[in-house]
């Protein structure tokens, strides 16, 4: 069940790095026009570009936060779901060794009993044989 658990945190680990390089790529991308938008830019305009460019970075940091943050929950409720599993097969395996040890002893306690009862059936077969040959002596 450790395999669940390393391919649980490998995904994570993926998932994070594709977060990561989105990330990048998308403020690569954005950069561009605000960059051009800066060169044009007039000093009496309402709003700067540089204040634009500021509250859309504030932005696009929040939403990649909150991706990073399902990712993290994703990997808690991964985690307790591996660790309910691995608890779940250790007492399945609990029970079967606990019914091999019952099996065990019954296989034991039907041996004792059949030794047991073994040299009772052996005379029992032995008075047999000497009658079915006194028979055969007395008919013949």
């Amino acid at each position: 069940m450790s395999k669940l658990k390393t391919y649980q945190e490998q995904l994570q680990e993926i998932v994070e790095k594709g977060i990561n390089a989105a990330e990048e790529q998308q403020k690569k991308l954005a950069a561009k026009p605000f960059e051009y938008a800066e060169k044009l830019e007039s000093g009496a305009r309402e709003y700067s570009v540089e204040n634009l460019r500021n509250r859309y970075n504030g932005y696009s940091d929040s939403l990649f936060d909150q991706l990073r943050s399902l990712n993290s929950r994703f990997g808690s409720f991964a985690a307790d779901l591996v660790a309910k599993l691995e608890k779940d097969a250790a007492e399945g395996a609990d029970t079967v060794s606990e019914a091999a040890d019952d099996v065990s002893e019954a296989a034991q306690d039907a041996k004792k009993t059949v030794q047991a009862k073994k040299p009772a059936a052996r005379k029992t077969t032995a008075a047999k044989k000497k009658t079915a040959e006194k028979s055969a002596t007395a008919s013949a």
